[in-house]
């Protein structure tokens, strides 16, 4: 997923900065249907260490809803 502005994702204390992100959901199947179908149990993204860690790489959990609302947000700053 990449980002055109540096941004904020409720529950990450920091601002990140633009660019491409690796966005990770696990889910579950859902048994005893007749069909497959799965539920998203967890969402997480790649993103940067907080300094003085920068060089660094962390895995945040986060909510679908909230990353959504960040993809939104980044869309509507550029235009």
């Amino acid at each position: 997923m990449t980002f055109n502005h540096p941004f904020r994702i409720k529950g990450i204390e920091r601002q990140l900065p633009a660019g491409a992100y690796e966005v990770v959901t696990d889910e579950e199947m859902i048994e005893g249907l007749s069909f497959p179908c799965f539920r998203r149990v967890a969402t997480m993204i790649m993103v940067p260490g907080a300094p003085p860690h920068h060089h660094s790489t962390e895995m945040l959990s986060i909510s679908s809803v909230d990353l959504a609302d960040a993809q939104q947000a980044d869309a509507v700053a550029s235009h």
